[in-house]
């Protein structure tokens, strides 16, 4: 460090406490570390089973805890091509294909928050990005949910709706029909 960015420093942490900080905060405790930060040094893993309107297999999902929320590897085929689907977290793990997967309840909102990432005090824990699909009907993505644990989804499902969320419409951002569901094991 320079002697004049060094002075500039000291007077800045002078002139500003609290603005100004040579440290980081330490780490948390274990006792005090996130649900999140607990799960991520187990390493926990879960997969999830697709199953399209009709009950039949229609792709999967690995789901990974990590120390930023869950990381959703999903591989899904029998998709409207070229198309961009809502994928959400809904709140039960039932995939009825002869209710057309309503059996999944609605969205995973622990908290009440409102629905959509463009919605005023939004979005809730099972929000997560529009995918697009590709010309064969198929999505391979990788999605980060922040909001959630694996340990708070284990036992809820993943729903890939016919047409795409639009981020605002209460309660589910007018995503229309339920495709595909995949309960979280």
């Amino acid at each position: 460090m320079t002697r004049t960015f060094a002075t500039c420093l000291a007077f800045a942490a002078l002139a500003f406490p609290g603005a100004v900080s040579a440290q980081t905060a330490p780490s948390p405790a274990p006792a005090q570390q996130t649900a999140t930060q607990q799960a991520a040094t187990t390493g926990e893993t879960a997969t999830a089973a697709f199953v399209d309107g009709s009950g039949n297999p229609a792709g999967k999902a690995e789901l990974r805890q990590t120390p930023a929320g869950v990381l959703i590897h999903l591989n899904v085929t029998g998709l409207p091509a070229d198309h961009w689907v809502a994928f959400h977290i809904h709140e039960t793990g039932t995939c009825d294909a002869a209710t057309h997967h309503e059996s999944a309840g609605g969205h995973f909102n622990p908290t009440g928050a409102s629905h959509g990432y463009l919605a005023e005090g939004g979005p809730h824990a099972g929000d997560m990005p529009n995918q697009m699909t590709r010309a064969d009907g198929t999505i391979e993505a990788e999605v980060l949910n922040p909001s959630v644990t694996l340990a708070s989804i284990v036992g809820r499902s993943l729903m890939i709706h016919a047409g795409q969320d639009d981020y605002r419409s209460q309660p589910s951002g007018a995503a229309g029909d339920r495709l595909a569901c995949a309960p979280i094991r």
